[in-house]
C-alpha cells in the first residue's frame, strides 16, 4: 500500500510542476529513465534521492507524505477575497457553502 502511494504522489508533484519525468531526471544528476522506471513501478529511489526528489519540489519528507497537500492557488486566493468582504456578504457566502 505505501508503495502505491509514493508512485501516485511522485506523479502528481511532477505533474503539478509541469515537468516531463526525463527533465526531472537528468536535474537530479540521474539517468533519463530514472523517474520514469519509478513511476512505472520497476524501482524506489534510495533515501538520498528520496531527499532530493523533496529538494526538487522545494518540500519536506513529511510534505511528501501528507495526505492533505497545502490549499491550491485558486483556493488561497478565494479565502483572500473573503477577507475583503463586509460580514452581511461574507456570511452570504458561508451560508451558500454549508448549502452545499
Amino acid at each position: 500500500m505505501f508503495e502505491e502511494e509514493f508512485y501516485e504522489r511522485l506523479i502528481q508533484l511532477r505533474l503539478e510542476k509541469g515537468v516531463s519525468a526525463r527533465d526531472m531526471s537528468l536535474s537530479l544528476g540521474q539517468s533519463e529513465a530514472y523517474i520514469n522506471r519509478i513511476e512505472n513501478r520497476k524501482m524506489m529511489p534510495s533515501m538520498t534521492v528520496f531527499f532530493y526528489i523533496c529538494e526538487y519540489f522545494g518540500i519536506t519528507p513529511g510534505e511528501f507524505f501528507m495526505a492533505d497537500p497545502a490549499p491550491s492557488k485558486s483556493s488561497l486566493d478565494a479565502i483572500k477575497k473573503l477577507q475583503t468582504l463586509d460580514s452581511d456578504k461574507y456570511e452570504h457566502i458561508l451560508a451558500v457553502i454549508n448549502d452545499l
